[in-house]
């Protein structure tokens, strides 16, 4: 793991083609566990702006380090393996784990079973996503996470420290829970900033697949889809897994600097499951109602486009 520390030499490493397979890059019939490490520089022209990493398909685990930080990960690795060959792996890239005009490192561990292996195939780089919400406070990363269904998680003093990490947003099944329908519950702590807890703001946690009902220190804030005595019912009627997600806040729901905690109970019906798609923070109502003046025809339209001209697939 020390393989993922930017200040690590990586002088004396093999040099290979991404995106590629190992094996067609010298590493023939290899399976098992190798890295990927890539020195950049991030021009601070592009500070301020939404930055997804894309790592195209591996083949078939991945864990993505950008200067020490995981920014992102699919599958599990041994000893409870599961693959995620078949995900294209687009990464939030928060803007606080770059260094503008200095010297960055990303770091790629992978894991592959049997045949081809590695970076394969897609587009690897950095991109901005265009036409973007901009959050005041961004809260994609790991978040608490357990199967199963209990009132009592969305509790503030609940103690998860034994739920194991996901990232959000990225669904479930591309992070251990293949095919898993169900009910499934998310929870972050999160310190308010003194900037915002006085203000009107907006939860957003992008889209979900399929219910949910959201509590932030224990009260119900928000939901999407139809619950009956605690239970869904007609999951799908509107097509909820493409609703996008914001939840109004009351003013000063939070004293600055206050510890909150956000419980998200999520029920899947049918195939991919849980909050897969960002954005995922908190923003001033009157951000979010001006972004949905300007995008409310073509946000189904947004595109990447490159942030600067190049990207990492070069020697």
């Amino acid at each position: 793991m020390s393989w993922a520390n930017p200040k690590y030499d990586d002088s004396g490493w093999e040099v290979i083609r991404v995106p590629s397979t190992w094996e067609d890059e010298g590493f023939h019939g290899y399976n098992g566990y190798a890295w990927y490490r890539k020195h950049f520089t991030v021009p601070s022209s592009i500070k301020d702006r939404v930055i997804t990493l894309k790592m195209g398909r591996v083949d078939d685990v991945d864990e993505v380090y950008v200067n020490g930080n995981l920014v992102g990960s699919m599958g599990k690795f041994p000893p409870h393996y599961q693959t995620a060959y078949y995900a294209w792996r687009d990464y939030p890239l928060p803007e606080r784990f770059l260094n503008f005009d200095g010297d960055n490192v990303v770091a790629v561990r992978v894991y592959d079973s049997e045949l081809g292996g590695g970076i394969v195939e897609g587009d690897v780089g950095l991109y901005e996503q265009e036409g973007a919400m901009r959050l005041d406070l961004n809260l994609a990363g790991e978040w608490k996470f357990s199967i199963g269904d209990d009132m009592k998680w969305k509790e503030p003093n609940f103690d998860d420290s034994r739920w194991e990490e996901l990232r959000v947003p990225s669904s479930w099944d591309v992070q251990g829970y293949k095919d898993y329908d169900g009910f499934g519950w998310y929870r972050l702590k999160v310190k308010m900033p003194a900037d915002l807890a006085n203000k009107k703001l907006v939860l957003v946690l992008g889209k979900i697949d399929d219910i949910d009902e959201v509590y932030i220190n224990g009260k119900l804030i928000g939901g999407t889809g139809d619950m009956e005595d605690g239970y869904p019912i007609d999951y799908n009627k509107a097509n909820e897994y493409d609703q996008f997600r914001g939840y109004y806040l009351p003013t000063g729901f939070a004293k600055p600097n206050q510890e909150i905690v956000i419980a998200v109970r999520v029920y899947d019906g049918y195939r991919v499951g849980g909050i897969y798609e960002g954005p995922i923070g908190f923003i001033e109502q009157s951000k979010y109602i001006q972004y949905w003046r300007e995008h409310r025809r073509d946000y189904k339209k947004s595109k990447s486009k490159d942030v600067w001209d190049w990207i990492f697939n070069d020697d």
